[in-house]
């Protein structure tokens, strides 16, 4: 068996239609042309064009690059390319080549501020362009309107809020700038520090990295500069500092001691001294699964004070005994309120939401797509992935948080809620556009759009 075109040319890029016959149906043939220019397949994308009316997170990161371009010379504004790229990305199009696909896209055109009969959206190249623009100060910028939409999101100051920090890898291919081996990951990358709001989910900001680890003094700069302007915001606000066992520094614990309502739960790498104070614990786990031959889990909490450490700190240590062996593990905390167990388990351990979180970002976002040379150009990139990530949360939270799609992951929403088919036509006095009839969200569409109604007015 072979496939051929039966009709018309043999290039989907030229202007003529391409047509196709298909398997008959009951005895008349179908036929398929690719003419339905009105049409596009990302109707969905003016939900979130509602959110970003809501959010602003994309104005806000315009305001930070200046634009010196000759203004007679200028086609495609900065807050009209931008929205563009972010809208694409939030669509499952994360590569700038998909600029030159998606510009003459009504819906695209529309959530960008530009009419349908209006000259197409930027092409790749000049996405491109764009894209090596913004400046250090600029970026920074950046990451502080992140910053102020975070704290923005919230209608009075929260009682507590957690800062979830973490770091991953985004491998790179080529002469990136600032792009490192990494023995962990075994190939050259970046190493993004991730930080999310434990309780919501809602993302604070990403800061990229070169590819190793955070140093312990780098993380602590980043986390005091936040602390310092949520404080200056929120006086009330209890803030946790929570991650994993390299986030762990004596400047962050020296550093909070002194802070009101500033605490930290972070793991701890463990060694010999850990394991004399846990001695009995460990030995009391091992004994009993022994005699039992069940799984033993055993909590116990003690006071700790290394060597470079200012004041002793709690220790939790967590052991484990089964068939697989011993499991030992350690974290290190200022709060001494809570039970050793609770503080474990739903303290500690529910930071594994952040991993998906950052999947969310990451692998249904593709945030991982660092392929500019410049490592500037790579970090606006990754502020461009995290706009997407704001609209698209604030549509699951916010928008669907009444509906099955409430718990939904990106990917989901992105299936099941944007990826509709619309059609598009402008008219004397206004724009149409229609969804089909049939359509299986038509009741999600209904409830979400009353709600925008309801906020405009």
């Amino acid at each position: 068996m072979s496939f051929s075109k039966n009709k018309g040319t043999t290039s989907f890029e030229n202007t003529q239609p391409v047509l196709f016959n298909l398997c008959s149906v009951k005895g008349k043939e179908v036929e398929l042309s690719f003419t339905g220019a009105d049409i596009s397949s990302d109707g969905g994308l003016l939900l979130l064009k509602e959110c970003e009316q809501q959010v602003g997170i994309i104005n806000s990161i315009t305001s930070c690059l200046r634009d010196e371009r000759n203004a007679s010379y200028v086609r495609h504004s900065f807050n009209q390319m931008l929205t563009q790229r972010v809208f694409q990305i939030a669509a499952g199009y994360e590569d700038g080549d998909d600029c030159d696909s998606l510009r003459g896209d009504n819906i695209f055109k529309l959530c960008s501020g530009k009419l349908p009969d209006e000259g197409d959206l930027a092409s790749q190249p000049t996405m491109s362009r764009f894209e090596n623009t913004p400046s250090r100060s600029d970026l920074y910028r950046m990451a502080e309107v992140f910053l102020k939409n975070f704290m923005n999101s919230y209608s009075e100051q929260p009682p507590v809020i957690i800062l979830d920090a973490d770091d991953t890898d985004s491998t790179t291919y080529g002469g990136q700038q600032l792009a490192l081996y990494n023995d962990y990951y075994g190939d050259y990358c970046y190493m993004p520090l991730h930080i999310y709001e434990g309780l919501s989910g809602k993302l604070v900001t990403t800061i990229l990295k070169p590819g190793r680890r955070s140093k312990n003094i780098n993380v602590f700069a980043i986390l005091s500069r936040i602390i310092e302007a949520i404080r200056s915001q929120w006086p009330n606000t209890v803030i946790v500092i929570r991650g994993d066992s390299h986030f762990c520094s004596r400047q962050l614990m020296d550093w909070s001691e002194g802070m009101e309502k500033v605490h930290f739960l972070t793991g701890l790498t463990g060694n010999v001294k850990l394991h004399q104070l846990a001695a009995v614990t460990i030995e009391s786990a091992k004994r009993e699964y022994e005699q039992t031959k069940r799984p033993v889990k055993r909590y116990h909490s003690f006071e700790y004070q290394a060597g470079e450490w200012k004041n002793a700190q709690r220790v939790v240590v967590k052991v484990e005994v089964g068939d697989k062996g011993t499991n030992i593990r350690y974290v290190v905390t200022d709060m001494r309120q809570w039970r050793t167990q609770q503080l474990y388990e739903k303290g500690y351990c529910a930071r594994g939401a952040m991993e998906l979180r950052i999947k969310e970002h990451k692998t249904y976002l593709r945030s991982d797509r660092m392929s500019c040379t410049q490592f500037g150009a790579n970090q606006f990139r990754l502020f461009l992935h995290s706009a997407a990530y704001v609209l698209l949360h604030t549509l699951q939270t916010e928008v669907l948080g009444t509906t099955e799609y409430a718990h939904s992951t990106f990917k989901t929403i992105r299936e099941k809620i944007i990826k509709v088919a619309a059609y598009v036509k402008e008219i004397k006095t206004k724009i149409k556009i229609e969804f089909p009839a049939s359509c299986p969200q038509i009741k999600v569409f209904g409830s979400s759009l009353l709600l925008f109604e309801t906020l405009r007015t």
